[in-house]
């Protein structure tokens, strides 16, 4: 049983912000009766009506994606910039990104129709490694790296990243590439790394998530997730 407005949400009706809107104003009928309040249980077995419409449950999707630079992470974006839901017009289901990269930040993007999956890959506890290269403005140090390494407090938290390499730098042109390695899921999490350090983000990618990488795909590409790679990441995340 689960609150009604995450039925109409996972049967990809509309988003549950959406759907409480809906309930509120009377337009979702349980069973035979109008449903006005947003506490109400309920499962597929139940008859739903939403705008006169029966939903039912829809089949899971799951979706890898090499998300270009400057597209956002949203399903609506009210500045009219390009979303990564504009590469999957073909797909019928009604699926969403899972977490978020930054406009200016490309690289592997999980999206679905799942909405448990989705809080299992986002929520902390679930510890998943996540891999980014970035080219940083400035030479970083070794004793910058060590400082990464040691930790850096973000907000309320500590963070430690899995891993730290410094894979190259140029000196004519005083940049660096950088590997960081994190599992928190922070907001801007890498680029205030960076910037605790005393550099400033040029370019930022990432790389894996998981045991997941961007393979053969090129920008703006996706590929579906197999079942074995999706039961592979909720078995990762459960067992951490």
């Amino acid at each position: 049983m689960d609150r009604l407005q995450k039925l109409i949400s996972e049967a990809g009706y509309c988003s549950r912000r959406k759907a409480e809107e809906l309930i509120k104003n009377g337009m979702v009928i349980l069973n035979g009766k109008i449903v006005t309040e947003l506490g109400i249980k309920a499962s597929f077995k139940d008859e739903i009506l939403v705008n006169g419409n029966l939903i039912h449950p829809q089949e899971k999707e799951y979706y890898l994606f090499y998300k270009p630079r400057g597209v956002v992470c949203t399903t609506k974006d009210d500045k009219k910039r390009k979303t990564v839901l504009d590469y999957f017009d073909d797909v019928q289901k009604r699926i969403y990104p899972i977490g978020r990269l930054d406009y200016d930040t490309s690289g592997l993007l999980l999206l679905t129709n799942d909405g448990n999956f989705a809080n299992l890959m986002m929520h902390p506890s679930s510890n998943i490694d996540k891999l980014y290269v970035a080219k940083v403005e400035g030479i970083i140090t070794g004793d910058e790296v060590k400082r990464l390494k040691n930790g850096v407090r973000l907000d309320d938290k500590v963070i430690y990243p899995s891993r730290v390499k410094l894979k190259r730098i140029d000196k004519n042109k005083m940049t660096s590439i950088i590997e960081i390695t994190v599992h928190d899921g922070v907001n801007h999490e890498i680029k205030r790394l960076i910037k605790s350090i005393g550099h400033e983000v040029i370019k930022l990618k990432r790389e894996t998530f998981g045991f997941l990488n961007l393979g053969n795909l090129k920008s703006g590409e996706k590929r579906r997730l197999t079942s074995k790679e999706v039961k592979q990441l909720f078995n990762l995340s459960v067992n951490k």
